[in-house]
This record gives structure tokens, sequence and C-alpha cells, in this order.
């Protein structure tokens, strides 16, 4: 591994990462700085670590009461621990023990978030050993409650904050982060936080708990991670009148301010950080998600994650599902509630892939899909006062106001919930999905819990059994009539840090749809015949790592086929190259 030197001189440890063997043989630019590895393996210049009192408190070093004898001589730790030393496993059972002693998931995201202030590695070691039962505490459905109260139980500041008052500086204000060799930003403007709405500043919840599943679940190691909030204002009276609230207290800047300010901060992200920095947008409204991907999607590498994530996942569960349903996708009808960057964002990629599959041509192809938004079916005599995104959806049909209306008229094999709207898929719609279909498939998706169309209950007893059902959210297992149903959760979380990784891998320059498509055909070849026999169309977030290494192998495989990777020569065998990249967060001995 690595060795700690001592510096005489200043009393400092000095941790030596010179240049050595990769593990798994994987591709090594020349100076290795950004390589998308373990931190430790290939960067050719020796930093300075603290020693001792300071050691303890620099949570990217500290290994608590794991210091052994030896280290605890050679870095002036002697009394300033306990005499104990206990093992990286034993601290990790102590921890979970301690966690499971709350009652309150926001409590445990905040035991979990002081972790990751104090020890890094056994934070990512939790989340990893225990992905099923720490996600919805680290992510959705309790970072939507974190972030209502962002204000109040903020601690220390995590990520960067990039105000109008930085306006004309922010590229100083990135030079203010200390880690350079940044490969991963996600950034939020918190309009839209879930379905929670305008949070503004305390939206920051969301980039962090982004960041630690693209490290926990796809590998990208913590410190080439950037969590950025823009705080342009918010419109949320509450927050304005809350003397807690931690950011501007103005409305939201809008129309030429916004875009010049964003212009600014996408500009100097790609002069601080380079071509290859991957810009993860998060939670922006509707206007704005679809402006900025379309004008920064040709220049920089972009994604956003509520058009384009969540759409990719939807599409993994809908490809597999057909092993359930049977056909092919052309054979379905899809009919959606809400029509916003998600369902546009899932239902342009279905028909991409309908596309692709039949070779027809994308206008024919969207016909199969049909969609709902507050004023009922999207049809072309609605055309006139569409939204530019809606436009492609609207199709020849007589207006329908209601979603059990449309349900009827247009007898859809799969319902779509996007709508951010709970209890919209009623007794009467579920009843009426399930009486023209074998097996109807119904995907909830909006995000937190309180949020969701309908239950997994309400979903398995409504169609008495027969309804395979997904959510965004997690629900528990439902027991019906003696048997036991494992609801899906089609959570981005399957699809976004194995994307990431395999662009930063594959050192793309440019997402492209066709990366989209290879990430969802690479998580529905994940679905074995034993999760189908129990009703699931996603595999079980405990083989996560493994399900993201073949994402990422996939989605770099696409990156080299069109020429977009930079990373080269391509390494042989993909799917090891990931597995060899990925961080481990096992402690390392230092000496």
């Amino acid at each position: 591994m690595e060795s700690f030197l001592k510096d005489q001189r200043g009393g400092e440890s000095v941790l030596d990462l010179s240049p050595r063997s990769t593990v798994g043989g994987g591709v090594e630019d020349v100076y290795g700085e950004d390589r998308a590895s373990e931190d430790q393996l290939v960067t050719p210049w020796t930093i300075s670590v603290a020693s001792g009192y300071n050691l303890l408190r620099d949570p990217h070093h500290n290994k608590g009461l794991a210091f052994t004898e030896k280290e605890r001589d050679a870095h002036y730790l002697r009394g300033l621990l306990p005499p104990a030393v206990i093992s990286q496993e034993l601290q990790e059972k102590k921890l979970m023990h301690s966690l499971r002693q709350y009652q309150v998931p926001l409590h445990k995201y905040m035991a979990m978030m002081e972790l990751e202030e104090r020890n890094e590695r056994l934070f990512y070691k939790l989340l990893i050993d225990n992905v099923e039962e720490l996600l919805p505490v680290v992510y959705t459905p309790t970072v939507g409650e974190a972030c209502q109260k962002y204000g109040s139980i903020f601690r220390r500041p995590q990520g960067l904050y990039i105000s109008l008052k930085e306006k004309g500086k922010i590229l100083e204000v990135l030079r203010n982060w200390p880690e350079r060799a940044i490969q991963v930003i996600v950034v939020t403007d918190g309009e839209r936080i879930l379905g929670l709405g305008d949070l503004g500043c305390q939206g920051m919840g969301i980039p962090v708990g982004k960041l630690a599943l693209y490290t926990a679940l796809g590998g990208v190691r913590p410190s080439a991670c950037l969590p950025i909030t823009i705080d342009v204002g918010t419109n949320n009276e509450q927050l304005l009148n809350d003397e807690f609230y931690i950011g501007l207290r103005q409305k939201r800047a809008t129309g030429k301010e916004y875009y010049d300010f964003l212009h600014e901060f996408m500009t100097a992200v790609k002069q601080n950080y380079g071509e290859k920095v991957l810009i993860q947008f998060e939670d922006f409204a509707n206007h704005n998600a679809f402006e900025l991907l379309a004008k920064y999607g040709t220049t920089h590498l972009v994604f956003n994650d509520d058009i384009q994530g969540t759409a990719s996942v939807v599409l993994a569960g809908l490809v597999a599902s057909l092993k359930l349903l049977g056909g092919s996708l052309a054979d379905h009808t899809f009919l959606f509630l809400g029509a916003g960057e998600a369902g546009t964002g899932i239902a342009e990629l279905i028909a991409l892939e309908i596309s692709k599959q039949t070779k027809a041509p994308l206008e024919e192809t969207r016909k199969k899909i049909w969609l709902v938004d507050s004023k009922g079916l999207i049809v072309s005599s609605r055309k006139g006062s569409l939204q530019h995104f809606k436009k492609p959806w609207a199709h020849e049909h007589e207006p329908v106001n209601t979603l059990l209306d449309a349900v009827k008229a247009i007898k859809p094999t799969v319902l779509i919930g996007t709508s951010g709207v709970g209890k919209t898929f009623t007794k009467e719609v579920v009843e009426a999905v399930a009486s023209f279909n074998e097996r109807p498939l119904i995907l909830a998706l909006s995000n937190p819990t309180s949020q969701s169309e309908c239950t997994a209950e309400e979903a398995y007893t409504w169609t008495e059994g027969r309804a395979i059902f997904a959510s965004g959210s997690p629900f528990d297992p439902v027991e019906l009539n003696g048997k036991c149903f494992m609801p899906g959760q089609a959570n981005n979380a399957y699809i976004f840090p194995g994307l990431g990784f395999g662009l930063v891998i594959s050192g793309a320059i440019r997402v492209h749809d066709d990366m989209l498509l290879a990430a969802s055909e690479a998580l529905a070849g994940q679905v074995t015949q034993e999760h189908y026999d129990k009703g699931m169309i996603y595999p079980p977030f405990s083989n996560i790592r493994k399900i993201s290494a073949h994402i990422a192998a996939n989605v770099a495989a696409k990156a080299y086929e069109l020429g977009l990777a930079t990373r080269l020569p391509r390494p042989a065998d993909l799917v090891k190259y990931a597995e060899s990249c990925m961080y481990t967060p096992n402690y390392r001995s230092y000496r």
C-alpha cells in the first residue's frame, strides 16, 4: 500500500504517493492524476498529512481506535486515544448497532453525516456493506426531509455554495476548493427538490447525497467529487421568513440574469477542471433543466439525472419486465401521469429504444406513448398552448380531462406516474388498468414516499396480486393471500453512479443518448430468473457495486465506439478495468 514517512523537520507525517504498479493492469495516464481509481495508486508526488491531534481531526485519514500501536508511536498519537485497538469491522458493528437505536430516520441521517465529517472511510464502509438499509437514510426519502430542515440541522458546510454575490468571481470561488483533480460535480439551484418544491440553498443535501452514492455505489473516489449549490434566491416565502435560513434572502433571479450567471459557472468549471469533468444537473425546474441540457450538452460533459437518469432506470425496468409481460417494447402502450422533466425524459428514451429495435422513425414510435398533465390528456388540439418539451407527445385524439378517462380511452399496458403528486393512482384507475391486462405494470415513481402515486400494498391489493409494481422510493414487501410480493424500486441510484463512472474511466468528453440506452440494457441484464420468480424487475441493491461495474463497462464501451473516449488505448476487459478502478474504503496501513 502506501507509506507514511515522518518528516523530522516539522513533526508532520508525509503521505508517500509515488507511482507503483496498479491493480488489475489497467491503463495509466502518464501522470495518473485523473485516473479514476484508488487515490494511492499512481500520483507521482508526495503530500504532507498532519500528525497527532490534527490527524485525528482529518476525516480523510482518521481511523479512530483502529490506529495500531506502531502507528500511534509513529504519528504522535500516544495518549490522544484510549488504549484499546479495534478493527474497522468492529467499528462498523458498533456504529450499525447505535444507528439502529434511532427511531427517527432524520436522526440516522444526521448521525451518518457526522460520521462522514469524522471518518470518511468508515462512513463509506458502512454505506457499502449495508447499502439496502442505509440507502433510504442518506438518499430518498430521508434526504428530502433533511433538505427541508437543512437550516436547522446545518453543522459544517459540505461542498461549494456559489451565490449571486460571487458574480464575476466564480472561477476564484472554485479555486477555494482544496481538491484539484475533480471528476464529478453534482450541481443544483434548489428550485425543485424531489417533490418538495423550492428549497433554495437548502437543496445542498441533494448534491451531497448523490455524490456519497457516486463513491459508495459507483466507486468514484470521494476526493474527486464536488457538490455545488448555485444560490440565485428562493421564491419560498417560508424560507425567506425563517431566521435559520442559510441562503440569499431574495426572490429567484430569472431570465438573462439567471442564464448569464449559469454561463459564467459552466465556463469556469471547464476552465478550472478541464474537458472531462462530469457535471450532473440535479433538481432544476423544468424550464431551466431542458434549456441547460440543450445548451451545454454540445460543449460540456453534462447529464441531467431527473431527465436522463430517471429515463434510463425506468427503461431498464421496462426491458426487464418484458420477461414477465411478454412481447417487445413496441407491443406495449404507455400512459404517463406527469409531463415534466421525468415524464418526457422517460417517454423519449422509450421511443428511442423502440426506434432502435424496430428501425421505425422516432415520430412513429412516439405514438405508442401518451401523457396526461394537469389539464388532461396531451392531444394535438392543445398544441398551441403546450410547452415545447410536451409538443412531441400531442397525438390525434379527442380531448380527455381525467386520468381515469384517459386509462379507459387509451387502454395502456403500462401506467407510469411522474406527477410529484401522491395518491393519484386511485382504486378506480388501478382497477381500470387491471381490467384489460393480465399483468398490469404500474410504476409509481414520484419521491419521496409521501408523494408516491400509490403504495405497493394498494397496487397489489387492487389488482388481486396481478400487478408488477415499482416505485421511486422504497416500499416494504407485501403479504397478500399467503404470497409475498417484492416491490421494485426504480431508483436513479441504480444508474447514475455506474453511468458517471463509465464516463470517467473512458475519459469521455460528451454524453450521448446511446450511452443511456447502454446503461439501461446493462441494468436489465443483471435481473436473474430468481428475481423474476419473486416478481422483481430490478436486481437487489446488495449487488450494486457489481451492477455499477457492468453499467460503467457498457457505457465506456459505447464512448469508445462513438469516438468520445480520450483514455487510450481501450482496456481489453472493461468490466475488470472498471472493478480495478473502484475506490474501496478499507483502512490503509501507515508506517
